[in-house]
């Protein structure tokens, strides 16, 4: 099972109204569960999982306001949209978006910026782990399309950009 996978089941497990959901395939057993008192709470408590004979990379960041660690940190996808020649960079994961790395930092971009491949373009917070978002196009920003610290889906445009 792919990092993808797993976050499209934390996904559906958060919009549903389990309490609990257990997998196991061979040596890999996963187990995610949520906080519903009495009436349905969307989001997911815990995930915990053992690895599998081939480890999974889960992305993670230290907690503290240093640059965190992007080595295994998956990029952004990016679609072409046809009609105005425009790339998205769209979230890998449901979480929080910040533009900067803390509050008395500047933006890692802004409109009109440049980004290369590799260039950190956010963070997104999901389950009190700092992810570095990096661009995996190439071109200049026309558009942040999310506001600092606010929630965002998987899949949902973060930025548009042009070739």
């Amino acid at each position: 099972m792919n990092f993808k996978e797993i976050q499209e089941l934390i996904r559906l497990v958060g919009k549903s109204e389990l309490s609990e959901f257990k997998m196991k395939d061979g040596e890999f057993e996963l187990t995610i569960k949520t906080q519903r008192a009495g009436k349905f709470q969307e989001g997911v408590q815990s995930v915990s999982y053992l690895p599998v004979a081939a480890p999974i990379s889960v992305p993670s960041a230290p907690l503290n306001q240093n640059k965190a660690n992007t080595e295994n940190t998956p990029a952004p996808s990016a679609s072409e949209n046809a009609v105005k020649n425009q790339i998205e960079i769209k979230s890998p994961m449901v979480g929080t978006f910040y533009r900067s790395g803390s509050p008395d930092k500047p933006p890692y971009i802004k409109v009109g910026d440049k980004v290369e491949p590799g260039n950190t373009v956010c963070i997104i917070e999901a389950m009190k782990l700092f992810n570095e978002i990096e661009s995996e196009v190439k071109g200049t920003i026309v558009k942040v399309c999310v506001e600092d610290a606010s929630p965002v889906e998987y899949d949902q445009v973060l930025f548009i950009l042009e070739p």
